[in-house]
């Protein structure tokens, strides 16, 4: 018997596409697709809510439910007024760094260093391209301190054991002139927060109502 087609959409930043797969895998899912917009948007988030917004209208008719696996990302409240408009919802919190540690643990490393660069797996990862590369400081190293002079510290919040992700992470500090600290955080906030937003938007109409059009 052939599969029934997903009717459950989850629009995704980039940066979160491996986690995401691997949380949707674990709970044995088929009726919830996944479609990711470029990571690199984590150095426009002005154009978030714009691309967001052009992928819930894509997806209008295609799908009976969306559910957006991004936080605010720097938007200013941008992003949360579009989806008001097109009827969806969102992971909440102000960064995916937030939903990865959990609030209670981001607050308290918020709070403990204001002066925190936080980055994940992927951020790790991909470090050179979408950081150094990203804000052109291949080009021009002389515009790190003013990208990263109020920075003290660099908090690797790994979702794996992987060493090479470490040492990454480590070099990451260092290139950024920061001290580093890791927290290991797995996966298990963020899957708490998909699995919440897939549930409510399979069962709750009101949530996204305009995706029905």
């Amino acid at each position: 018997m052939a599969a029934s087609a997903p009717t459950v959409l989850v629009l995704a930043c980039g940066a979160l596409a491996h986690e995401i797969i691997a949380v949707l895998r674990a709970s044995g899912w088929t009726h919830v697709a996944v479609q990711c917009l470029p990571a690199a948007l984590h150095n426009t988030p002005a154009a978030i809510p714009g691309r967001v917004r052009a992928a819930l209208a894509a997806a209008r008719g295609r799908y009976e439910r969306v559910f957006v696996a991004y936080a605010d990302c720097g938007t200013g409240g941008e992003l949360d007024r579009v989806l008001r408009e097109e009827g969806a919802e969102r992971i909440p919190g102000a960064h995916c760094y937030e939903f990865f540690a959990g609030r209670p643990l981001f607050a308290e490393l918020a709070e403990e260093e204001p002066g925190t660069f936080f980055l994940t797996g992927f951020l790790a990862r991909h470090f050179d391209r979408l950081v150094i590369k990203g804000l052109g400081l291949d080009r021009h190293p002389e515009l790190l301190p003013i990208y990263f002079g109020n920075y003290r510290r660099l908090v690797y919040l790994s979702q794996s054991h992987a060493p090479d992700l470490l040492a990454r992470a480590q070099e990451a500090a260092g290139r950024l002139h920061l001290e580093f600290e890791h927290r290991h955080v797995g996966h298990d906030n963020l899957a708490g927060a998909l699995t919440h937003g897939i549930r409510t938007v399979s069962t709750n109409g009101k949530a996204d109502r305009r995706l029905l059009a």
